[in-house]
């Protein structure tokens, strides 16, 4: 009698120890996907005229700036928009403007996160806004060199926020920032053939 029950703890035992290694096994793959799900929903593919550029956002940093940013993405209002204001050795901006300069409506302005430890370097994406720190909307620009003087300076500079970076396609980005600009409708810094964002959308989702 004792040897049966010794035995049937045994067998208890090793089928606990089992299915714990099966468990933490499943766990880990979960785990390991869902964390490429995460990384995945932080890049953005910016499809242009003149070739495409990847941005990785940073949602830790700029919360508010980046699900403001994907919800006009996931929308599709990036579609079909220009970079209607381009300056070399400084940024172009985009997120406002249809190719015939027609500007888009938006949501409301969120808060300027742009004292969240980013700075405005070379190949960073920030928020575009009026002179109103808080009025930023949908549109954007990327750094084409270090803009330090768009840094946030506490009582002193209430900055452009950064909420992401170019990780691929900085040559379309200088591409852009070399094109021949113009005036149009009162705007300066045009493109005179017009550099239209064809998509922006979160890689694996149609």
């Amino acid at each position: 009698m004792k040897v049966k029950v010794w035995w049937y703890l045994a067998f208890i035992t090793a089928m606990a120890a089992f299915a714990v290694v099966i468990l933490s096994k499943a766990n880990f793959k979960v785990s390991g996907r869902s964390k490429d799900m995460v990384e995945e929903s932080t890049k953005v593919r910016l499809e242009t005229t003149k070739g495409n550029i990847v941005v990785e956002l940073n949602p830790q940093a700029a919360p508010i700036t980046v699900k403001n940013f994907l919800e006009y993405v996931e929308k599709g209002f990036y579609d079909g928009v220009i970079f209607h204001r381009v300056i070399p050795n400084f940024m172009i901006q985009t997120g406002g403007f249809t190719a015939d300069m027609a500007q888009k409506a938006t949501n409301k302005p969120i808060v300027n996160e742009a004292g969240n430890g980013l700075k405005n370097a070379r190949g960073t994406i920030a928020m575009a806004r009026t002179s109103n720190p808080d009025s930023a909307t949908s549109q954007f620009f990327i750094n084409h060199k270090d803009n330090d003087f768009l840094n946030y300076v506490e009582n002193r500079n209430p900055g452009y926020a950064v909420f992401g970076k170019v990780i691929e396609g900085m040559e379309v980005v200088d591409a852009i920032a070399a094109v021949k600009t113009t005036t149009k409708n009162g705007m300066a810094d045009v493109p005179v053939e017009p550099v239209v964002i064809k998509s922006a959308k979160v890689p694996g989702k149609k």
